[in-house]
């Protein structure tokens, strides 16, 4: 509906489009369907037969998909507009051929369309318009999303956690299901990164997925499953070579995760369950946090750090993001305590991939982190200058077939 000065609504092009939700089991259920005029493209002018119409297309065409902590949202066609919050979804809805749909970010729009392109540029053919996004997140102070905006971008699909944004202030399930009834379904699920806990009234029947579980469902959404597949299959394919040709434990290197801000670092544990350690687990490295406090909140100085003393530090958000992380090394290596660190003085001090990583983006991190942590089995890391795309590999040298990639997202199979 779009909003008038008054704040009373007006129909938009969902007139004969009809949103229902209740929570039902602790789960949003809701329909999404479309309208449309008559065979020769002219508008019905008999609105109950209208609606009648699509009401039985949605009956005889229409899907549903299950994801908690939404439950079953009902869908009468693809979604063609939708708002995104997280990479993850947004990289999802490249690799499934509808990169078009997606109308919003949560963050820096711009900056997060760099990450995503940095990877596509390696992806014949497959890229990402971010010019025109809408920007979600204040960006400013606390963590937070304007009520108005979702109504304004009056969206057929919200690809949103409902429990994330409960979580911010100014929020609650009235509202949720307000903007669900009114605009359009929710189907998301944030808290699977880190088994983090949502917030109280969403516990009791909140599921956790892996990175893959998550997109298989996106997949479905899009009617994508075939692309899914395939994409699945590369990416069983790459972690079976490299667990295949990991060194013995006791060969592996000692590994810390985190950001570094200010003076400070911001550790994350390397192995803990979690999609956003979904390029990172799989390489069974030694967790140089393992048996630590570190976790959200938690921050380490240099000298604790250097009590630590991985053998290589990856620094999250590393590639076309938020840190220039060959900067960030050359501040840690000026440092007295700091330039003392092995990760340091070894030249293992790497950028390192997005924790909110889709599918896509988590089979070049797979790669990425193979060939920094292994080199002696998977390659040399070639490096990285901020800004760039991810760098060329020799194609010899790659872990994963690029084409098939990109034919995969084009369909061409």
């Amino acid at each position: 509906m779009e909003r008038e000065p008054d704040g009373s609504t007006t129909p938009t092009r969902r007139e004969y489009v009809k949103y229902g939700g209740a929570l039902i089991g602790g789960g949003l259920v809701a329909g999404c369907s479309s309208g449309s005029g008559s065979p020769d493209g002219s508008a019905s002018t008999d609105d109950e037969t209208a609606a009648a119409t699509a009401s039985a297309a949605s009956t005889e065409q229409g899907y549903a998909v299950t994801m908690s902590p939404v439950g079953t949202v009902e869908f009468g066609s693809v979604p063609t507009d939708v708002a995104v919050y997280s990479l993850l979804y947004a990289d999802a809805a490249v690799a499934y051929g509808h990169s078009g749909a997606v109308n919003s970010l949560g963050f820096d729009a711009e900056t997060g369309g760099n990450t995503l392109d940095a990877y596509y540029e390696r992806l014949d053919g497959v890229s990402f318009d971010s010019t025109e996004l809408t920007q979600l997140n204040a960006g400013s102070g606390d963590v937070q999303v304007d009520k108005e905006l979702l109504y304004e971008l009056d969206s057929d699909l919200h690809l949103l956690d409902p429990a994330l944004l409960d979580s911010f202030d100014g929020w609650d399930r009235s509202d949720i299901e307000d903007i669900t009834d009114g605009v359009a379904p929710f189907f998301g699920n944030t808290f699977s990164r880190t088994h983090g806990a949502p917030p109280e009234g969403w516990r009791g029947s909140y599921e956790y997925y892996t990175l893959w579980e998550i997109v298989e469902k996106v997949a479905e959404v899009f009617r994508a499953t075939d692309r899914y597949e395939r994409l699945a299959a590369v990416r069983e394919e790459l972690v079976g070579e490299i667990q295949s040709s990991l060194p013995p434990e006791s060969e592996r290197p000692t590994v810390a995760s985190g950001i570094f801000v200010e003076g400070s670092f911001y550790p994350s544990k390397l192995n803990s369950p979690g999609f956003g350690n979904a390029h990172t687990r799989p390489l069974g490295a030694t967790d140089a946090f393992a048996g630590t406090d570190a976790g959200f909140g938690t921050t380490y100085d240099y000298e604790t750090l250097l009590e630590v003393d991985p053998d290589v530090f990856l620094h999250q958000y590393g590639i076309a993001a938020y840190y220039d992380v060959a900067d960030i090394r050359e501040t840690v290596a000026a440092d007295p305590v700091g330039g003392d660190l092995t990760a340091v003085t070894t030249d293992r001090f790497y950028p390192s991939g997005t924790p909110v990583q889709g599918p896509l983006m988590n089979l070049f991190q797979l790669e990425m982190t193979a060939k920094q942590l292994y080199p002696d089995r998977f390659g040399e890391w070639p490096g990285y200058t901020q800004g760039e795309p991810y760098p060329e590999i020799p194609e010899a040298e790659r872990l994963f077939d690029r084409q098939r990639v990109a034919d995969i997202v084009a369909g061409a199979f």
